[in-house]
């Protein structure tokens, strides 16, 4: 298992992650996922993984693909965050509090079509009994930047990701820390209705 396998390995640089593609990747993800209880999650730049389709799947690995170089596994790849996201309908008492912020929806990730897809999905999501799907407005007031990525595994460990590397930190204070951006963060974000008004402006944003 490449992530988690040793807490103190804090620095995985994707060039050694990424040579064999990224379904590796993945599975890897889903393991740990699937042995925390509680994940939360603050994306600021794309939807999150769990919640993509498969054809905005296949465009963010594409590129990555390109930007690191990595072997084109774009099919298995999508096929392995899919499959992560079966986790999301298990019955069980593992919680999810996933937030992105708006302009996360307005990035050209992918073609308008695809784009339209996609926030169709989230609206979906808005209303899974162990999800909470939280989105922070454009020019809304944040109490923390919102330009760090970040994902919590339980209140154990914080993994965010760099151009070149994912960090691993689970240091007491590093963790809290984290927690506390989240629950700031998770404060200005909207949710339910209010998340679903957000994402019809963002679906007619692409025509």
């Amino acid at each position: 298992m490449i992530l988690l396998r040793d807490l103190d390995h804090r620095y995985a640089d994707w060039r050694r992650q990424l040579r064999q593609g990224h379904a590796t990747v993945q599975r890897a993800w889903a393991e740990a996922e699937a042995a925390a209880r509680t994940i939360r999650l603050f994306e600021s730049g794309c939807v999150p993984g769990l919640l993509q389709t498969a054809d905005y799947a296949s465009a963010i690995f594409r590129r990555n693909s390109r930007l690191h170089g990595s072997p084109a596994d774009t099919e298995a790849a999508v096929a392995a965050r899919l499959a992560r996201q079966n986790v999301l309908y298990s019955p069980g008492r593992k919680r999810w509090h996933l937030l992105m912020t708006e302009s996360a929806l307005l990035y050209g990730v992918a073609s308008a079509p695809v784009m339209r897809a996609q926030i169709d999905r989230l609206v979906s999501a808005t209303t899974l009994p162990a999800l909470r799907l939280g989105i922070i407005p454009l020019r809304r007031l944040v109490p923390v930047s919102p330009a760090q990525s970040f994902c919590m595994l339980d209140d154990d460990q914080v993994v965010l990701e760099i151009l070149t590397a994912e960090l691993r930190l689970g240091l007491p204070e590093e963790v809290s820390l984290y927690r506390r951006a989240f629950d700031m963060l998770a404060a200005e974000a909207l949710y339910d209705a209010g998340a679903r008004r957000i994402l019809s402006s963002a679906t007619e944003s692409w025509v």
